[in-house]
């Protein structure tokens, strides 16, 4: 913030808030399309939408050089551990976006072969509903996680650890989904 009492032009902050403000302009995205919703993940990409804009017009074909997981569509219980190896793989800090009501609840697929819901397997920090959602939704998501990441990550590494075990510990302690009794039941 700006010294405004004596006009000298000085700004004033915090090493932290500036690390922030750099982590928030610079969200690489990882290449995660599941179904459905990955054509409008793909959408967000384009010239109309003008990912570019956000400095995210190029999704990272390897986890290690991403930190956004856009988790879009149904995710399946084969492809949930792959799901999680991608995220472990991701750099420190990062994000996980979950695109869609599938990814989000399991949606309209209540069985044993869809996780109802990949906040089982990563911990997540944006839910994006709808069926699918438009690129105008994950913009406006984008742009929230900016707000959440600016006001709410701490650079320290100890307090980014006992957030992430945290989150991991309330996924693992959620109901597995075998036991999950839905409408079906």
């Amino acid at each position: 913030m700006a010294h405004e009492d004596d006009g000298s032009g000085i700004m004033m902050t915090t090493v932290e808030q500036v690390a922030n403000w750099a982590v928030t302009r610079s969200e690489w995205p990882v290449t995660m399309g599941l179904a459905c919703c990955a054509i409008e993940m793909m959408a967000f990409g384009t010239p109309r939408f003008d990912a570019s804009r956000f400095g995210m017009e190029v999704f990272r074909a390897s986890p290690r050089q991403s930190d956004l997981l856009i988790v879009s569509g149904r995710v399946s219980q084969k492809m949930a551990p792959v799901v999680r190896q991608m995220y472990d793989q991701m750099a420190d800090p990062k994000w996980v976006i979950s695109m869609g009501v599938c990814a989000s609840s399991g949606g309209m697929f209540n069985n044993y072969a869809i996780v109802q819901g990949c906040d089982h397997i990563v911990p997540v920090d944006i839910y994006l509903p709808g069926c699918p959602p438009r690129p105008e939704m994950l913009i406006n998501s984008v742009l929230e996680l900016r707000k959440h990441v600016q006001h709410e990550h701490k650079i320290t590494k100890k307090r980014r650890l006992a957030a992430a075990r945290a989150a991991e510990a309330a996924a693992m302690a959620a109901t597995p989904t075998h036991e999950m009794k839905g409408l079906l039941a």
